[in-house]
């Protein structure tokens, strides 16, 4: 038997950092993402012998162990490592596997690609043992195995994202309490969106960690501009929410560009020159409004080009390096199968 899972990634489209603790238990959070056609995979093959293989095919890395009922976790494939050391101590393995992982887009590049792909390793590991996880179980799952087990900072949206899929609007509150509120939005708007919505990736890659600790500790030492920013990206989700379920697509660059004026405001290292330089360079070339994904310093960043812009806007950011990737959104979360 071959197991095999794969989940999507996701863009965060408003009130992104809302969904990070503290500022999710002491206000509540809000975000509203939709999952793309860019995934994590995982393959899971059980072994004759009693040996461990982890191999990350995109990154071109390989671990072989001895069968253990704990991995070492010290920098590298922890992902992996990480869920197999909870699988095992929670339900039990017995048996050598080898596992392997790819992603569609790079790591630390603000579409969720850690927590995606821990969900994906969850998926394929409950496929082979048959474990009866819903769509909150696992994320929570997964959060648990990253911001517990393997201490990594990080918020709470990707792993939900992975899950369930779709348009979602999502709420945070205290004591990891999440609830997902899928959005049905007529067809020809998600249409107009994925068509207007270009993805740009400005080939420099960050430490999502540094960032977001730094937003965490703003919220502690109670950084009224940091907190005043967040309440105001929590509002910006609800903006997005209202003009996606009305159609009011001509709105969707103002509300994104308003969160990028906030988001900066958060914590240091968000943007940068660059991402500043490419942000002037796409409005002045049609777009009326966009966004750093994920946590920011690098990665992925979007563009909401109305009419018939995006071309214009995909050319005057060839200057940078970068470039775009086609995607098309996508309603389904975690699938996993059997051969």
């Amino acid at each position: 038997m071959i197991y095999r899972s794969k989940a999507p990634l996701r863009i965060g489209l408003a009130g992104g950092g809302t969904d990070v603790s503290p500022y999710s238990d002491l206000y509540g959070g809000a975000i509203l993402n939709a999952t793309i056609s860019l995934y994590a995979h995982a393959t899971l093959e059980p072994l004759p012998d009693k040996k461990i293989i982890l191999t990350a095919t995109d990154r071109q890395e390989e671990l072989i162990f001895d069968w253990s009922k704990e991995l070492p976790t010290n920098g590298k494939l922890d992902l992996l490592k990480g869920v197999y050391n909870r699988i095992q101590k929670d339900h039990g393995l017995q048996g050598g596997f080898k596992l392997s992982t790819h992603v569609d887009a790079p790591a630390g590049s603000g579409l969720g690609t850690s927590s995606t792909l821990v969900v994906t390793i969850i998926g394929v590991f409950a496929e082979m043992l048959r474990l009866p996880f819903g769509e909150y179980d696992m994320a929570h799952y997964a959060y648990d195995i990253e911001r517990k087990d393997l201490k990594l900072a990080g918020g709470k949206q990707d792993q939900y994202a992975a899950t369930f899929g779709g348009v979602n609007y999502m709420e945070f509150y205290e004591n990891d309490k999440v609830v997902v509120n899928p959005l049905r939005i007529k067809q020809q708007y998600l249409f107009e969106l994925e068509n207007n919505l270009l993805l740009y990736y400005t080939a420099t890659n960050r430490d999502s960690g540094k960032i977001i600790e730094q937003q965490a500790k703003n919220v502690v030492s109670k950084k009224e501009a940091s907190i005043e920013a967040m309440h105001q990206l929590k509002q910006q989700a609800m903006m997005m929410k209202e003009a996606l379920l009305k159609g009011r697509l001509n709105e969707i660059g103002e509300i994104l560009d308003f969160g990028f004026q906030q988001k900066r405001k958060m914590a240091e290292g968000i943007s940068n020159s660059l991402m500043e330089d490419i942000y002037e360079t796409a409005k002045t070339s049609g777009a009326s409004g966009g966004k750093i994904s994920g946590a920011g310093g690098g990665g992925f960043m979007i563009f909401y080009c109305p009419g018939n812009t995006k071309y214009a806007v995909m050319q005057s950011l060839e200057k940078f390096g970068g470039k775009t990737r086609n995607y098309q959104f996508v309603e389904h979360g975690l699938t996993t199968w059997t051969i």
